[in-house]
């Protein structure tokens, strides 16, 4: 699968073998739903940033702030040990619990690149 990026939105690309057709769907949205298709990637693209598009114009035409995605706030659930265990480290090398798992998280992306 593919992905769009346009205005800090993201956007899936996606086959529909049943219409022939791609479409896609903005992602990281909670209370709102962005879709688009098109027939070629080119096509797909523009629809997917005229949403993008549409949907602020919308938003702020009413008086509403767009929806971000991605807020950067994200909650994990983990066990009680890894817990403390990352607590102890993050005290031991004189760092907080948030920016050791943003470091860990940020080394395990690069083999992702």
């Amino acid at each position: 699968m593919g992905h769009f990026h346009y205005k800090g939105y993201n956007g899936t690309v996606e086959y529909s073998e049943a219409d022939h057709c791609l479409f896609g769907s903005v992602v990281g949205m909670n209370k709102s739903c962005i879709l688009y298709e098109g027939n070629t990637i080119d096509e797909l693209k523009a629809a997917f940033e005229t949403a993008i598009d549409d949907y602020v114009e919308s938003r702020k035409a009413n008086g509403l702030e767009p929806e971000k995605p991605y807020t950067g706030s994200l909650n994990i659930r983990i066990s009680p040990e890894i817990h403390s265990k990352i607590a102890m480290y993050a005290k031991d090398n004189g760092t907080s619990i948030n920016a050791f798992i943003r470091k860990s998280i940020e080394k395990q992306l690069e083999y992702c690149d």
